[in-house]
């Protein structure tokens, strides 16, 4: 009977042991020398990649935002969940496709109705934009409702109405947008793509210039 007890008591002890042991080298030994190296190798991408102008942050470059006015160059449609009223530091939508089927009305309705919005939006005098000239990125969100980038058509296709609005020339706005491409990681993943909130941050300051 003692020699059970004894032996329960060892085998306890060492569990114990072990459980802190595991304890202090997983939660946190671990974690902090994760976060050390991400501080010290990349602190940017590790605090949210974030973007900030006129001193303070306003967004995240992997994260897509509403709201911009017809000054500014417009994102990928939001995935029709709404505007996240909880987040006071900027806008952005919640993350969600609309899950409608490739053939519903609904969806088809929604398309047109944005091509309509983006032919009116920009076209401008001495510079009309035909629907067929509409990229798919300008009427469809992505399946998250959060790309935070556009392809590099549909961001031309907003210079003219861009120039425009803020008196600035086309030529000066089709440079910003060129500066602001991004090719395919590593020249063959992915597609080339223009960030929405790092471009139009640029425009406010090109703006601000002039």
């Amino acid at each position: 009977m003692n020699n059970s007890v004894t032996n329960t008591a060892r085998l306890l002890g060492a569990g114990l042991r072990a459980l802190l042991v595991l304890t202090v080298l997983t939660g946190v030994i671990y974690p902090l020398a994760v976060t050390g190296v991400a501080q010290a190798l990349f602190s940017n991408k590790a605090n949210g990649s974030e973007i900030k102008a006129d001193g303070r942050v306003v967004g995240s470059s992997l994260i897509g935002q509403q709201g911009y006015g017809l000054k500014y160059f417009q994102p990928r449609p939001a995935g029709g969940l709404g505007v996240n009223s909880v987040n006071t530091q900027y806008t952005l939508v919640l993350s969600g496709a609309t899950n409608l089927s490739a053939d519903s009305k609904v969806l088809l309705k929604q398309v047109e109705d944005a091509k309509a919005a983006v032919v009116k939006d920009n076209s401008v005098p001495g510079y009309a934009v035909k629907p067929s000239d509409v990229p798919a990125d300008a009427v469809t969100s992505s399946g998250s409702g959060l790309d935070p980038a556009i392809s590099p058509q549909y961001a031309e296709l907003q210079v003219h109405r861009v120039a425009a609005r803020n008196g600035l020339s086309v030529a000066a706005v089709e440079k910003l947008v060129k500066d602001h491409t991004e090719g395919r990681t590593l020249g063959f993943i992915g597609e080339p793509q223009v960030n929405v909130l790092e471009l139009n941050i640029a425009l406010k300051d090109l703006a601000a210039e002039q």
